[in-house]
C-alpha cells in the first residue's frame, strides 16, 4: 500500500511565496442516446424498482456506434478549451485517464492530441480505473509546479459500454459513458490544487478486474467464451471498500491542512452509486446538501465521473470562485484518492 506525502513546508496561500497550480476551466460531453431502466428492462432481467433501490440509477448514457472513448474525450477537452478562449497549440501536456482506452496502444491521449490540434504536446494515459482523474490532477500539478509544463489538458473519459457484460444484471445496469476535460495553469498566490492524498492496495485487486485482453489472457477464442472481455465485480466488497477508503481518504486531507467539513462548500464524491456516496457522508459527518450527485442522470461512468460532475456544478452555480471543493474517488487496484481545491 502506498500514498502520496505531504510537502515538508507547504506555502501558505497568503505568503505568494511560491505558484500554486488551479483548474482554470472545464467541459463535459455525454452521448446523445439515453438508456433508461425500463430499456434495461427488456434486455435482462431486472426492473426499475430494482436499480434504482440498489444504486440510485435511473439513466444512463451510451456511446454511438462507431464513437470511441477518444471521441468523447476531445469533445469534452475542445468545450474546456472554447470556453477560455485557447487553442489545442497553447497545452503542453495532455493526460487522458482512462480504462477504455481506443487501443492498448497508441495512448488515447494521443488520438485526442490529433483531433484537438493539440500539435505541441506530450501525450500519455493514465490507468488508475475510476481514481484516474484525480492521480491525472495530481501528475498535471506537479509537472506545472516543476516548470516542465504551463497548460496541461487532463481528461477523465469512458466507454463502459464496451467493457460490460450486457448479460449481467448485477453489472450492466450501472455504468455509463462519457468524458470530462479540465485545464491546469499556475495561478497567483491562491490555494488552487492542494496536494492530494492517493492510496493503493494490490492485494485486492481481483475483486474488480477486467481479465481478458492483456498479457495474462490474450485473446483468444477461450477468453471470448469464458466472457473474459467484460468487467468482474465482487460487488458487495467493493461496497465496503469503496466506503472506508474514500471516508478515510476525506478526513486525512481534511485532517493534514487543518479543515473541517464546515470549511468545504462542496464535496464531488466518485459517481458510482448512491448508496455508497450516502454511507460516506454519514462516515464523514457531511450534510447530504453538500454533496454533488448526478449519478442517476449518468451512472458510474468511473474515470469521467469526478470530473464530469465538476464540470456540471460549476455550470449551474453549484459551485462558484473562492469555495473550497472536496473530491474523493476510489477504483480498481484498489487506488482512492482525496483531493481539496480552491475553485
Amino acid at each position: 500500500m502506498s500514498e502520496s506525502k505531504p510537502p515538508v513546508n507547504p506555502v501558505a496561500p497568503s505568503s505568494g511565496a511560491a505558484p500554486t497550480v488551479s483548474i482554470v476551466a472545464t467541459g463535459s460531453y455525454v452521448p446523445e442516446r439515453v438508456l433508461t431502466n425500463a430499456d434495461l428492462e427488456k434486455m435482462v432481467d431486472t426492473s426499475d424498482e430494482w436499480i434504482f433501490t440498489r444504486s440510485g440509477i435511473r439513466e444512463r448514457r451510451i456511446a454511438a456506434e462507431g464513437e470511441a472513448t477518444s471521441d468523447m474525450a476531445a469533445a469534452a477537452a475542445q468545450r474546456a478549451l472554447d470556453s477560455i478562449g485557447m487553442r489545442g497549440e497553447e497545452v503542453d501536456l495532455i493526460l487522458v485517464a482512462t480504462c477504455t482506452p481506443d487501443m492498448i496502444f497508441p495512448s488515447t491521449a494521443c488520438y485526442v492530441q490529433q483531433q484537438i490540434g493539440a500539435r505541441r504536446a506530450a501525450c500519455l494515459d493514465v490507468s488508475a480505473a475510476c481514481s484516474g482523474f484525480l492521480y491525472a490532477m495530481d501528475i498535471g500539478r506537479q509537472y506545472i509546479l516543476t516548470g516542465s509544463a504551463k497548460t496541461v489538458l487532463i481528461i477523465g473519459a469512458e466507454k463502459m459500454s464496451a467493457i460490460v457484460d450486457w448479460t449481467d444484471r448485477g453489472t450492466c445496469v450501472l455504468f455509463g459513458d462519457g468524458a470530462g476535460a479540465a485545464i491546469l495553469q499556475a495561478r497567483g498566490a491562491t490555494h488552487g490544487i492542494l496536494p492530494s492524498v492517493l492510496g493503493s492496495d494490490g492485494e485486492l485487486s481481483e475483486l474488480l478486474t477486467l481479465p481478458g485482453g492483456g498479457s495474462r489472457n490474450p485473446a483468444s477464442q477461450e477468453v471470448l467464451d469464458g466472457r473474459l472481455c467484460y468487467v468482474k465485480m465482487a460487488g458487495r466488497e467493493v461496497f465496503k471498500h469503496a466506503v472506508t477508503h474514500m471516508a478515510n481518504a476525506a478526513t486525512q486531507i481534511l485532517e493534514r491542512y487543518g479543515m473541517t467539513i464546515d470549511d468545504v462548500a462542496c464535496i464531488i464524491p466518485h459517481q458510482a452509486n448512491a448508496r455508497i456516496i450516502q454511507a460516506i457522508a454519514q462516515r464523514i459527518g457531511a450534510p447530504m446538501e453538500k454533496i454533488y450527485m448526478n449519478v442517476d442522470r449518468y451512472g458510474n461512468t468511473s474515470a469521467a465521473s469526478v470530473i464530469m460532475a465538476m464540470d456540471e456544478a460549476s455550470r449551474t452555480g453549484r459551485i462558484r470562485q473562492g469555495d473550497m471543493v472536496l473530491l474523493v474517488v476510489f477504483g480498481s487496484g484498489f487506488t482512492w484518492a482525496a483531493s481539496l481545491v480552491e475553485w
